[in-house]
């Protein structure tokens, strides 16, 4: 028994991942495993996961063995990245065939299971890159082995979603990547550089702040309670800036601009502006008629924009609105003006 237990350990399966020989451990980090009392109990009325398997397939010392759970934007492009860096993708899952196929091309070497609980058994970190509303069913469809890890990739649900997949000695966190998954290989470029908001206990934040290194990014941690105001920030930077590119296409095409003349023309202000913001600060780098009190300019916009873009004209007065405090802070714009302003803002829809 005990050379059988030799040979399992030089292969890197350790059959009791709470001794301090798990993923944890080879990487440096403290012994100690949270156990969370209870959260493993099975919802059906059972008890803490029964028993410890022999899941350890990364050696002493090596990163832990990853496996991916959806086969969307993210899954495929973090795969692709943490397999490029070196950190070993064992296997994925998502219920879609041909995303199955291309996530495999994508990670070569890696098992492919249509459902998220058949991997369980090849991994050591499993990654959950499935839709926000997805992640309770899923989370619940899968038990963990004491000594593995699981994280989600959401910028707006806590890593709490997770806990009824918990058993004794496992952990649970999520792994953000703030990078626009809209193409598998400009993602896997945006990650080198990106930012990563993280959650878990300590151990489980020093590993993943080592995968993030390993694919070129840098984590943070949140601060409790903050994660819905991170997400919603980066919304606005993503999916709302492109909102606003929209609107000002809608607006360039007036002028006879197609879209890629708009991104042309305004996209190098968009750059500088954010240059300027860089070098002098928010408030700094506004510019415009509304920090020069030009009521007159302000009233020409709105009418022009009710004639030609009026889907966009709520959007301007709503950044018009923001503007104009912002002027205020900094003391380049009178009150008297900003009340001419703010009528006219109220008298545009």
């Amino acid at each position: 028994m005990d050379e059988t237990l030799r040979e399992l350990e030089e292969r890197g399966i350790v059959l009791d991942p709470t001794s301090g020989e798990a993923y944890g451990h080879a990487h440096g980090h403290d012994d100690d495993h949270d156990h969370h009392p209870g959260a493993g109990d099975d919802p059906a009325g059972g008890h803490t996961h029964p028993h410890r398997h022999a899941h350890g397939h990364a050696a002493p010392g090596d990163p832990p063995v990853v496996g991916i759970v959806g086969g969307g934007a993210v899954g495929p492009a973090l795969g692709a990245a943490l397999v490029r860096a070196g950190w070993p993708v064992g296997a994925i899952a998502t219920r879609n065939p041909g995303r199955r196929a291309r996530f495999q091309a994508l990670v070569p070497g890696a098992r492919a299971f249509a459902e998220a609980a058949a991997l369980i058994d090849a991994v050591d970190l499993v990654i959950l890159a499935v839709p926000d509303d997805a992640l309770p069913e899923v989370a619940g469809s899968i038990r963990l082995y004491s000594g593995q890890a699981m994280v989600h990739t959401s910028g707006a649900i806590g890593a709490e979603v997770l806990e009824p997949a918990m058993a004794a000695g496992t952990q649970i966190g999520s792994f953000h990547p703030l990078v626009a998954f809209a193409d598998t290989e400009l993602a896997v470029g945006a990650l080198r550089g990106a930012t990563i908001a993280i959650e878990g206990d300590d151990q489980l934040a020093a590993l993943l702040a080592d995968m993030a290194e390993a694919i070129g990014a840098t984590a943070v941690r949140l601060a409790p309670g903050s994660k819905a105001a991170y997400h919603a920030a980066a919304v606005l930077a993503a999916g709302g800036f492109v909102a606003l590119l929209d609107a000002i296409a809608e607006l360039g095409a007036v002028t006879g601009l197609d879209e890629g003349g708009s991104l042309s023309i305004y996209g190098r202000l968009i750059e500088q502006t954010l240059a300027n913001a860089r070098a002098l600060g928010i408030e700094r780098a506004l510019t415009g008629p509304i920090t020069r009190g030009d009521v007159g300019t302000l009233a020409g916009h709105l009418a022009a924009m009710r004639r030609h873009a009026p889907g966009a004209l709520p959007l301007y007065v709503a950044l018009a609105e923001r503007e104009i405090a912002l002027a205020e802070r900094r003391g380049v714009l009178a009150p008297d003006v900003a009340d001419l302003m703010r009528r006219s803002l109220a008298a545009a829809p």
